[in-house]
C-alpha cells in the first residue's frame, strides 16, 4: 500500500516537472524568437545607415520603401474596397436583442405548462454553463421548435433568452440566401463569429432561425428541400453549401481560428484546443420531415420540442391573459370562449381579441362584449362579410337550400358537432356558409364519423337535386373534401379491409383506387339523400328565414328540427337519423393498391371547417 501511495506521489512529481519544463521552454522559445527577430532589424539597419556601404545603399531603400509604400497602397485600396462590398452583402437580415432589452419572461408565455418546464430546463443549463462542464458535459447546440404557425415558437425562444440573461438573435432562413455565390456562407459565418463573442462576454447565445426549412431541405432531393441555387457566381451546389457551412457552425471543429490566436499558436505559446462559446441555435419549423438528417443528428439539433396549439386548459390561460389588457365585459365567460375556440393557436386567439377591440370601438362599446368577440371571430374563420346587394332572389334561393343541405346533414350526423350558422350572405370566395364547431376536444375519428363528414360534404349537392330538381357549381370544394376523406380511408387509414399504405411507392392513383372511392361517395351521396328528402319541410322553412334574414344561427336550425320530428311523432328520427352511415365495408376491396394517398382531408386537420356554397 505504501509503496503505491510512494508510486503515485512519484508519477505527480513527475508530471509537474514536465509541465514546469514545458513552460520555461515555452518562455526561453518565446524570448529567443524576440531576440532574433529584433537581431535581424538590427542588422538591416546597421548594413543600410552604418556599414562601409551605406552611401550606396541608403538610396536604393529609399527608392524601394517609396515603390513599397506605392504597392502596399495599392493593395489596401483593393483589400478596401472588395472587403467593403463583401462586408455589405455579408450581412443577414438579422435583428440582436441584448439582455434586458425586451420584457418577454416566461411569465408571458401562456397555453403550453409541459413546454414551459422544459423551456426552464434550457434556461438552467444555459445560466450553470460553466459548472456543466466543470461536471465533464457538454452543453447542448440546438434546440428545433416543431409545430404549425402561430403556436408560438419565436415566442418562446424570446422568453428563453430574457429568461437566461443571454443575447438573442432573431434570423429568418431566407434572408441568408444571396445572389452571388459564397455570399450565403459569408452571411452564416459572420453571424455565428459575431454571436461567439457576444457568448465569451455574457456566457452564452441564441441564435433564432425561423422557417430553418427553407435552408435545411434534404439534399438528396427526395424531399424536395428548400435551397434554391444561387441566381450568378458560375457554379452549382450553392444551396447545398450554404447548408454545410451551417452544419459546420453549429458544430465547428475546436480550434480558434483568430489571428491572435494563430499567432500564439505559431510563437508556441498556445497549444490546446480552443473553448467552445455556448452559442445555442434554435430552429422553427413547420415541416421537419423535409429537413437534412444532417442536420437533426445529435450534436446539433439535439433537442426537438413539438409544439401544438393550446388545449382548454391552455386557451384558457391564454384568452385570460389577452382578454385582462383589454377593457372587457365583466360577464363575458372565459369557459365559453376556450369552448368556441378549439384548435386555435396563441396568435389566433391574440388577434380575435384584438379584433374584437375593433369591432367594439365601431360598435360604439366602452369594453368588449360577447356579440364583439363572435363578430371577430367570424372575420377571422370566414372571411369579410361582403353581402352581392344585386344577387337575384333565385340565386340566394339556391345558395340557401345549398347550406340548408350542409346544415340538416350537419345536425343529423355528426351530433358530437355544435353548428354554429348558416348564411347566404358572401365570406370571401364563398357565396355562403355553413359553419360548425366541434363540442369538446378531438384528437382522431372513427370510421362512423368519416363517412358521416362525406355526407356532411355531399349536402349540399344532394339539395340542389332533391329540393331544385337540377345541379349548380357550387360544390366544387365539398367534392374536393369528401374525395380526400374517401381516399384517406381506404389507403390511409387501412379502414377498407386493407392494412396496405399506398404512400409506400408514391405512385400515381390507379383505376381500382379511383373505383372505390367513387364507390364510397355514391353510397354516402344516396344516404344523404334520403336523409334530405324526409326532411324536406324543415329545409323549406329554414330556407325562408335565411331569405328572410340572410342568416340562421345553429340554435333556431336546431328547433326547426326538432318541431318538425314532433310533429312526425319521431318517425324520421327513427328511420333515417338512426340510419347506421357504414354499409360499405364488406365489398371487396383491390388487392393491389400502390398508389399515393390523398392528402389528409381538411377534417382532419380543422374538425369544423365552414362548408362553402
Amino acid at each position: 500500500m505504501d509503496k503505491s501511495v510512494a508510486q503515485q506521489n512519484y508519477e505527480e512529481l513527475d508530471s509537474r516537472i514536465d509541465s514546469v519544463l514545458d513552460r520555461v521552454g515555452q518562455f526561453v522559445g518565446f524570448w529567443l524568437r524576440i531576440f532574433i527577430f529584433f537581431g535581424i532589424i538590427y542588422g538591416i539597419y546597421w548594413l543600410i545607415f552604418s556599414s562601409p556601404f551605406s552611401g550606396t545603399l541608403a538610396p536604393i531603400f529609399t527608392t524601394g520603401i517609396m515603390y513599397l509604400f506605392y504597392i502596399m497602397f495599392a493593395v489596401v485600396f483593393v483589400i478596401v474596397q472588395f472587403g467593403a462590398i463583401f462586408w455589405f452583402l455579408g450581412r443577414a437580415r438579422v435583428f440582436w436583442i441584448m439582455p434586458g432589452e425586451t420584457g418577454l419572461s416566461f411569465k408571458d408565455y401562456k397555453g403550453n405548462p409541459e413546454i414551459l418546464e422544459v423551456a426552464s430546463r434550457i434556461v438552467t443549463l444555459l445560466r450553470g454553463v460553466r459548472h456543466f462542464r466543470e461536471m465533464g458535459g457538454e452543453v447542448h447546440r440546438g434546440l428545433l421548435l416543431i409545430g404549425p404557425p402561430g403556436t408560438g415558437k419565436s415566442y418562446l425562444a424570446q422568453c428563453i433568452a430574457t429568461e437566461a440573461g443571454v443575447p438573442f438573435c432573431y434570423a429568418s432562413a431566407p434572408s441568408f440566401q444571396a445572389m452571388f455565390f459564397g455570399i450565403s456562407n459569408l452571411r452564416v459565418m459572420m453571424l455565428y463569429g459575431k454571436a461567439r463573442k457576444l457568448a465569451r462576454k455574457f456566457g452564452a447565445c441564441i441564435i433564432f432561425i425561423d422557417e430553418i426549412d427553407a435552408i435545411g431541405g434534404s439534399r438528396g432531393g427526395q424531399q424536395g428541400g428548400g435551397v434554391p441555387m444561387p441566381m450568378m457566381g458560375g457554379m452549382m451546389g450553392g444551396g447545398s453549401g450554404l447548408l454545410n457551412e451551417l452544419l459546420l457552425q453549429m458544430d465547428p471543429p475546436r480550434i480558434d481560428d483568430g489571428w491572435k490566436n494563430r499567432l500564439l499558436r505559431a510563437m508556441g505559446l498556445r497549444a490546446k484546443g480552443a473553448d467552445r462559446p455556448a452559442v445555442l441555435t434554435m430552429g422553427a419549423t413547420n415541416m421537419p420531415q423535409v429537413l437534412d438528417q444532417a442536420l437533426t443528428r445529435p450534436g446539433r439539433f439535439d433537442w426537438k420540442l413539438s409544439i401544438d396549439a393550446p388545449d382548454f386548459d391552455g386557451r384558457k390561460e391564454v384568452i385570460e391573459y389577452y382578454l385582462n389588457k383589454v377593457a372587457h365585459d365583466a360577464s363575458l365567460s372565459i369557459d365559453r370562449l376556450s369552448h368556441e375556440t378549439i384548435g386555435y393557436s396563441p396568435a389566433a386567439i391574440k388577434y380575435v381579441i384584438n379584433e374584437a377591440v375593433v369591432v367594439a370601438h365601431f360598435e360604439g362599446h366602452d369594453a368588449v362584449q360577447y356579440r364583439d368577440f363572435r363578430l371577430a371571430q367570424e372575420m377571422f374563420e370566414w372571411g369579410l362579410r361582403q353581402p352581392i346587394k344585386s344577387m337575384s332572389w333565385e340565386e340566394r334561393r339556391r345558395i340557401a337550400y345549398h347550406e340548408t343541405g350542409h346544415a340538416i346533414a350537419q345536425i343529423k350526423r355528426l351530433p358530437k358537432d355544435r353548428l354554429v350558422a348558416v348564411t347566404i350572405v358572401r365570406h370571401g370566395e364563398a357565396l355562403g356558409i355553413t359553419g360548425s364547431k366541434p363540442a369538446e376536444e378531438v384528437y382522431g375519428y372513427s370510421i362512423d364519423e368519416l363517412l358521416a363528414r362525406i355526407q356532411v360534404y355531399l349536402g349540399g349537392k344532394a339539395a340542389e337535386q332533391i329540393y331544385l330538381g337540377t345541379e349548380f357549381t357550387g360544390a366544387g370544394s365539398d367534392l374536393l373534401q369528401a374525395s380526400r376523406i374517401a381516399g384517406a380511408i381506404i389507403g390511409h387509414f387501412g379502414m377498407n379491409g386493407s392494412l396496405y399504405s399506398m404512400g409506400t411507392f408514391g405512385d400515381p392513383l390507379d383505376p381500382k383506387m379511383k373505383r372505390e372511392i367513387e364507390r364510397i361517395l355514391d353510397e354516402q351521396f344516396r344516404k344523404v339523400k334520403q336523409l334530405l328528402a324526409a326532411y324536406r319541410p324543415a329545409a323549406d322553412e329554414i330556407v325562408d328565414r335565411l331569405l328572410e334574414n340572410n342568416d340562421v344561427t345553429g340554435d333556431e336550425a336546431m328547433e326547426i328540427l326538432d318541431r318538425f320530428e314532433q310533429r312526425t311523432n319521431g318517425h324520421v328520427s327513427a328511420e333515417l337519423v338512426g340510419e347506421h352511415p357504414r354499409e360499405l365495408m364488406a365489398t371487396s376491396t383491390p388487392s393491389d393498391q400502390t398508389s399515393e394517398p390523398p392528402s389528409l382531408p381538411a377534417p382532419l386537420v380543422d374538425p369544423s371547417p365552414p362548408s362553402g356554397g
